[in-house]
């Protein structure tokens, strides 16, 4: 690989010899993040990485990043802190590199209420949606149709959602949600085909088609072998599943994400699509939807996470 150039600095990727895999973390999606981070400093290893992992739960985890003398970050966080931009500033602050998205796009890929604003600003249709809190979680029912999704404005993996499908629910779903923050998002529920789009650079990969052994794609269906069918291509005509791609690629980047991500969508019975949420870090795990995108379009794991350390040094 020749070198890149980025204003007065000459990138090469053969220069990132020392890799540490930023994992763990203290957000409800722990555990997750343990196997993503696994999974990867496995893979890098297998490419001749000298990788060095790092616990950012560990209390000396800032002494343990400076010592560690890293040429690179491969984030491997989901939720909290590591999704939200805060890792992100971090390591701007220490002039680390790292892979995935800037602060900024984090920050809002996180926050389910800026989502879905800037997908309104940005023309990008979205299930109708309602924030709520404390004040007004008791006038829900009063504006809002059922079935419903109702939801922790951040946080991923399924953590905290519940569909409702009656009004007498209503009240225990948002209570559960808000154990997870002081701000929930209902959300109107549409039924359809779920599917997802994993960007790659500036190119969206052959969407997967989601099929969940629950009632929906929740955390077990996430994470459990055997939770949920991913079939690849979906099951959907050529026009619709090119259309998923452009409509990823516009959600990718209207809130600013980079290098990579994941594009949750619906495609309703009238085959218009929904976008639900954007990704920043999307799992890497034995089960994760990215890692199977990526290797039907020819990307095998360890070479995709060299691919995602050169589009990060860009």
């Amino acid at each position: 690989m020749g070198p890149r150039k980025k204003g007065n600095l000459v990138w090469m990727t053969n220069i990132i010899k020392k890799v540490g895999v930023i994992y763990g973390g203290k957000s409800a999606e722990r555990e997750v993040s343990i196997n993503t981070g696994k999974a990867v400093a496995a893979a890098l290893k297998s490419e001749n990485y000298n990788v060095v992992m790092l616990d950012s739960a560990e209390e000396k985890f800032v002494n343990n990043v400076l010592a560690s003398r890293i040429d690179m970050a491969f984030l491997s966080l989901h939720g909290g802190y590591g999704e939200n931009g805060t890792i992100q500033g971090f390591f701007e602050i220490l002039g680390i590199p790292y892979t995935g998205s800037g602060v900024t796009a984090s920050s809002l890929a996180m926050n389910k209420k800026f989502t879905k604003n800037i997908f309104s600003a940005a023309g990008i249709n979205t299930p109708r949606w309602l924030i709520v809190n404390a004040e007004n979680k008791h006038f829900v029912t009063e504006i809002f149709d059922f079935p419903a999704v109702v939801k922790p404005v951040s946080q991923g993996s399924a953590i905290g959602v519940s569909i409702v499908r009656k009004e007498k629910d209503c009240a225990k779903a948002i209570d559960e949600a808000m154990l997870h923050g002081d701000e929930v998002i209902v959300e109107e529920y549409i039924e359809g085909t779920e599917i997802t789009v994993a960007m790659l650079g500036e190119k969206p990969l052959t969407p997967i088609q989601i099929i969940p052994k629950n009632k929906f794609y929740d955390y077990y269906s996430k994470y459990a072998a055997g939770g949920s069918e991913h079939i690849i291509p979906p099951r959907l005509s050529q026009g619709i599943i090119k259309n998923a791609k452009a409509l990823a690629l516009r959600a990718h980047h209207a809130l600013g994400c980079r290098v990579f991500s994941r594009v949750d969508i619906i495609v309703d019975k009238k085959n218009k699509l929904h976008v639900l949420e954007v990704n920043t870090l999307p799992g890497m795990t034995a089960t994760s939807l990215y890692p199977d995108a990526a290797k039907f379009d020819g990307w095998e794991f360890g070479s995709l996470l060299k691919e995602i350390i050169r589009l990060s040094m860009n």
